[in-house]
């Protein structure tokens, strides 16, 4: 075994392998960019190096950077977690040709598997039924438009070099498919450097299922049963789970066969995931479930998996990469209960699950039995630059109702402030009667939203809890139990959003977590902060949207501004378009009305809360 590791990753990620490594004994170097140097894991690894700038591509994602760092801290090894250049079969190489030990795939099979038209060719001949669609070489908007005419609407546009949910586009008509197809390209090139695409189906109840494999270089392979990760929004996962609900014998064998038939046609070593799309419309059936794609890294949801296995999936990453075979044969792996994985990120489904950043001034996660795999800890600050991921939460039970029990119970105990997150969110996903019945496909999202959005206006209990915080410290004794009775009554005035309500006290306090400031109070409830003000402190911005003002939502670029000042728009229309985060936002117009004003040029780079443009309704 080598003595010593270089992670080439961040957050959680960079945690999650520090921990098996000094399981293990062996010493650990961290990299860190401008923006993570306060980070957990820069802290926790046996030695840390910076590599650059704040930006991914400045430190990260700069190949030379990480190599330099092995180089001057004498490392012996690099993994390179997931995400970042966990999938570059030439940094991999660089790797080798270095000297060190590459923890992962052969640079081989990572090339074979890296581009989502080449390895369906490749399933393909190796007997792997395929997502039905058009892989071919010629991306012209005429051939693709061509292409999707034969398909049918509605249809997917896929970036050829995409994963996790960038570079895809739903089309569900002819009219759309042009406009969805320039969107896709500029996102694909943004995020991968590569705007080639591909079309496929579009299943109408699909359901996302993956099979974990680990190869070894003696011509070993096994798989560790499947997940299911149903559960998106944005074509983002959300929550994953193993094992798959409602799954049989006969499509297990189906799945886990086919599994490890894509290994071995590329000679796999290491983790690699291998994923499958299903058509749930009539339930999981062997003959309508297709080869999406292989992820030839570790995947975020694989805690799920350990969970069920009792494994420790790095170990194994270490034990081949050392040229260890695996540790157990495939009849020796077995599941045990269910796990449920859910991630916490900073973002704000009440405005379209927009990336929340600022710092994390008060982070309290829950202490319920459940295994946390976190990227921070209360003071740090969630940036623009990187994943919006806080943690995730696992919860493991004999049962998956249980276990969706247990974690939604989690969720809703997770305190974060002024950061936004989808906490409570996940609490009412996981709660949701459909999803306690195993109703699951990637649309359960859409379809139930609004349920799950709920409302956020603070409960009786929140403002109850608020008002007792306005009360002095010092009350005397013979008022702390006071009953309210009385002809006179004791009212709070606060201001809740824009609204300001009168809050009569009760007694006693309900038992939540409040944290006061100078200017506001917080309340935490099931996964919600609540902030609560005096009500001089209501600000015009508010109201500002309700009239018409387009605001940008976060920090980011404006990439394209379709309108000119004076047009007559509708409700929908695209005002402007910018990029925030890997991802482009669309702002549309609130109401039908007129654009009377359009500050926004092409190219801008523009801060959170800056007027764009704005709607004058129609008389």
């Amino acid at each position: 075994m080598f003595r010593s590791v270089l992670i080439a990753n961040r957050g959680e990620i960079a945690r999650r392998i520090i921990r098996t490594a000094k399981n293990l004994g062996i010493r650990t170097i961290a990299v860190y960019s401008e923006a993570d140097a306060s980070s957990p894991f820069v802290r926790e690894a046996d030695h840390a190096l910076p590599i650059g700038p704040s930006p991914a591509r400045e430190s990260y994602l700069v190949p030379e950077k990480i190599l330099a760092a092995a180089k001057a801290s004498n490392a012996e090894a690099i993994h390179p977690g997931y995400g970042f250049l966990s999938e570059n079969a030439d940094f991999a190489e660089a790797v080798i040709a270095a000297n060190k030990i590459w923890i992962g795939p052969p640079p081989a099979a990572i090339r074979a598997m890296g581009l989502k038209d080449a390895a369906k060719a490749l399933m393909h001949h190796a007997g792997v039924r395929t997502t039905p669609g058009y892989l071919g070489a010629d991306q012209s908007d005429e051939k693709l438009q061509a292409e999707s005419t034969k398909i049918g609407f509605p249809l997917l546009i896929k970036a050829v070099a995409g994963g996790g949910g960038k570079g895809m586009r739903r089309v569900n008509a002819a009219s759309e498919f042009l406009p969805a197809l320039e969107s896709c390209r500029r996102e694909a090139q943004s995020a991968f450097g590569d705007p080639r695409v591909l079309l496929e189906i579009y299943v109408q109840k699909p359901r996302h299922l993956e099979i974990q494999i680990f190869g070894d270089s003696h011509g070993n392979i096994v798989h560790l049963f499947e997940r299911d990760c149903s559960i998106q929004r944005r074509h983002q996962k959300i929550i994953e789970e193993a094992p798959a609900p409602g799954i049989t014998p006969g499509v297990r064998e189906f799945l886990t066969h086919a599994a490890l038939a894509a290994g071995r046609a590329v000679k796999y070593e290491g983790a690699g995931t291998i994923e499958f799309i299903a058509d749930a419309s009539e339930g999981l059936r062997a003959d309508r479930i297709w080869f999406m794609e292989m992820n030839t890294r570790l995947q975020v949801e694989h805690p799920v998996t350990e969970a069920v296995t009792g494994l420790d999936l790095v170990e194994w990453q270490f034990l081949i990469a050392a040229g260890q075979r695996i540790p157990l044969e495939q009849h020796e792996i077995t599941l045990t209960g269910h796990a449920i994985e859910a991630r916490l990120y900073a973002e704000n489904p009440d405005t379209g699950f927009l990336p929340s950043t600022g710092p994390l001034t008060h982070l309290r996660l829950p202490d319920a039995g459940i295994r946390i795999d976190s990227a921070v800890e209360q003071g740090n600050e969630v940036t623009g630059f990187y994943d919006p991921m806080i943690a995730k939460l696992i919860a493991h039970a004999p049962t998956r109702d249980l276990a969706a029990r247990k974690l939604a119970a989690a969720c809703r105990a997770t305190e974060v402030y002024p950061v936004k997150t989808n906490a409570a969110f996940l609490a009412k996903t996981l709660s949701h009667e459909a999803f306690l019945e195993a109703e699951l496909d990637t649309g359960f999202l859409d379809r139930h939203l609004d349920q799950l959005l709920g409302d956020p206006t603070p409960s009786a209990a929140a403002q109850q809890a608020a008002a007792h915080a306005q009360l002095p410290k010092n009350i005397p004794t013979h008022l702390q139990g006071f009953r309210l009775n009385a002809a006179k009554h004791l009212t709070i005035r606060l201001a809740a959003g824009n609204q300001t309500v009168e809050i009569p006290l009760t007694h006693p306090a309900p038992p939540l977590t409040v944290v006061k400031t100078p200017e506001h109070t917080i309340v935490f409830e099931h996964g919600r902060a609540h902030l609560f003000t005096p009500p001089t402190a209501e600000t015009a911005a508010h109201h500002a949207a309700s009239d018409g003002a387009i605001l940008a939502p976060m920090p980011g670029t404006i990439l394209a501004v379709p309108l000119a000042a004076g047009t007559a728009v509708k409700k929908g229309d695209t005002i402007l378009i910018m990029e925030a985060m890997k991802m482009e936002l669309s702002l549309t117009a609130p109401f039908d009305g007129t654009l009377t004003t359009l500050s926004a040029t092409p190219g801008a780079k523009i801060p959170e809360g800056t007027l764009l443009a704005q709607v004058t309704p129609t008389p």
